[in-house]
C-alpha cells in the first residue's frame, strides 16, 4: 500500500492517510473555485479513522450550494487548506489533492457541479459526471 503525506506550504500542518482514497473527485462549484484559486478543485476522500493529522489548524465552516456545510481546516501560519470534513459524512476526511504534491496521485473518478464547469476545462473520457 502506498504511503502518502500531505502538508501545507510551510509544513506546519500535515496528514498521512492509510490506504487508497475512497474517491477522488473534481468539483466545479463556485465555492471550490474560490477556495482553490483555480477553475475547479480536486479532492480525495479517506476514512477518518485512517488519517493521522499533525500540527495546528484553524477552521471555517462553509455552507455549500445545496445547503450542506463543511469544516475546512487550514494552517494558521500559511493559510493552506489541508483537509475538510463534510458535516453530512463526518466519518470521511477530504483532502485537496494538491497538498500531496504527488503527480502520481490516482486520477479523479467523478466530476461534480458540472453546470459551473468552465467551457475550456477538458475532462478524462472515462470520468463519471454529476450535475
Amino acid at each position: 500500500m502506498p504511503r502518502r503525506a500531505a502538508e501545507c506550504s510551510c509544513g506546519q500542518l500535515g496528514l498521512v492517510p492509510e490506504g487508497e482514497p475512497l474517491r477522488v473527485s473534481i468539483c466545479h462549484c463556485l465555492a471550490c473555485q474560490r477556495r482553490s484559486g483555480s477553475a475547479f478543485a480536486v479532492q480525495a476522500r479517506f476514512p477518518a479513522q485512517a488519517v493521522a493529522i499533525r500540527g495546528r489548524s484553524h477552521q471555517y465552516v462553509r455552507t455549500g450550494d445545496e445547503g450542506g456545510s463543511c469544516r475546512f481546516h487550514f494552517c494558521p501560519e500559511c493559510g493552506t487548506t489541508v483537509y475538510f470534513v463534510p458535516d453530512s459524512i463526518p466519518d470521511v476526511v477530504s483532502v485537496p489533492v494538491g497538498v500531496f504534491a504527488d503527480p502520481g496521485f490516482p486520477p479523479p473518478q467523478v466530476s461534480v457541479y458540472e453546470v459551473r464547469r468552465h467551457a475550456w476545462v477538458g475532462l478524462p473520457g472515462d470520468i463519471g459526471h454529476i450535475d
